[in-house]
């Protein structure tokens, strides 16, 4: 018994024959060792001829099956999944209407969501520098019952979600541009712990 990929010698020795052979390797010497390299379990038959007849004779080389190649299973925590099946939402300057691509971005969370009945969440209103600490902590409560209102409309239960607002106070990005301020305007998700 062998493993695949692993040599072995075949060995035979004849008396009075003129022509020998193995099936699968050809016409032989009639003293010999020939090297094999079997992938898969094989019969070698020999037969050898001569002024007198024929005989034969059979020689089985097992190979073993290669061992199951083991792939380690690699699992997301809880946080690792949701983060990646639930995105944040994104608003306009001034604004709480949830625009056309936040609409498909909710209707995905919802989706996952509802999937998912277990899990409770937390909606974060965030807002950009620009505006008064007052008027921002409001803008973000309307931004984070907005889209809570959304993942309801779509089926998530209200009991799941708990909406809170940071205002400007936690920035996601701290350049004054407009590419940054964007990533400040948002609904943001996390689990509820």
């Amino acid at each position: 018994m062998i493993s695949a990929g692993d040599q072995v010698q075949l060995a035979w020795r004849t008396t009075d024959a003129t022509t020998v052979s193995i099936d699968g390797i050809g016409d032989v010497p009639t003293i010999g060792v020939k090297t094999v390299t079997p992938a898969e379990s094989t019969s070698y038959h020999l037969v050898a001829r001569g002024a007198g007849g024929s005989a034969d004779a059979t020689a089985r080389v097992t190979v073993n099956a290669p061992p199951a190649v083991v792939v380690p299973v690699t699992t997301m925590s809880a946080e690792q999944e949701f983060k990646a099946n639930v995105q944040d939402a994104f608003f306009d300057y001034d604004a709480y209407d949830i625009r056309s691509d936040a609409q498909d971005v909710l209707s995905r969370d919802a989706s996952w969501l509802v999937a998912h009945p277990e899990i409770r969440i937390v909606i974060g209103g965030y807002c950009d520098e620009r505006g008064s600490n007052e008027y921002n902590l409001a803008l973000g409560q309307n931004r984070a019952d907005a889209a809570k209102n959304a993942l309801v409309t779509a089926g998530v239960a209200a009991t799941r979600i708990r909406t809170i607002s940071f205002g400007k106070e936690k920035p996601f990005c701290t350049e004054s541009t407009e590419e940054c301020w964007q990533q400040n305007r948002r609904a943001g998700f996390s689990l509820e712990h």
